[in-house]
C-alpha cells in the first residue's frame, strides 16, 4: 500500500505511527506524529492508523513535550 503524502499510517513491523512524507523508491518514508526522523518503511507493512491511533500517537507526544522530553 503507498498512503498518499499527509496520511497517517502505521509501520506495523514496528508499532510506530507517522505521516508519511514521501515515497522513495520502493519505500514509504513516515516522520513521527511529533516531527523527528523519518524512517523507510515497506508498502507492505503499511497501512492506515484508525482515529484511536492517530490519537494516541499525538497524546504520547503531547505528554513528552509536557515532560521536557521533546523540544
Amino acid at each position: 500500500m503507498k498512503p498518499p503524502v499527509g496520511a497517517y499510517a502505521v509501520d506495523t513491523r514496528s508499532g510506530r505511527v507517522g505521516i508519511v512524507m514521501g515515497h522513495e523508491g520502493p519505500y514509504v518514508q513516515l516522520r513521527p506524529c511529533g516531527g523527528g526522523r523519518e524512517w523507510d518503511a515497506e508498502p507492505g507493512a503499511v497501512r492506515h492508523a484508525t482515529p484511536a491511533e492517530r490519537l494516541s500517537a499525538m497524546t504520547t507526544y503531547a505528554n513528552a513535550r509536557s515532560r521536557g522530553e521533546v523540544p
